[in-house]
């Protein structure tokens, strides 16, 4: 089974069905995917900042996480006019 990649930026919701650490659902900015680290089938190792309810950082991490358990959130809407080329007048 293929999986989606876990990018730079990624926002994703983390519950208790991608580790059973997550007793209160967080939600994290990844920063990468440690691919050089040993894992088990289905597990993956990433590196992130844990957001707070207003979306700043508050808490880097590095954290072990099943990745049929992990849930993509859409970017907040600031996010996605930074990434976006500016608009052409004429």
């Amino acid at each position: 089974m293929r999986h989606r990649p876990i990018r730079p930026g990624d926002l994703l919701h983390l519950t208790r069905a991608a580790s059973p650490q997550f007793t209160r659902p967080i939600t994290v900015r990844a920063i990468r995917e440690l691919v050089d680290q040993h894992t088990y089938d289905g597990w993956v190792w990433i590196t992130a900042y844990q957001l707070n309810a207003a979306g700043d950082a508050v808490r880097h991490r590095e954290l072990y996480l099943r990745r049929d358990g992990l849930r993509w959130l859409t970017a907040p809407a600031a996010t996605r006019r930074a990434e976006s080329p500016p608009a052409v007048s004429s």
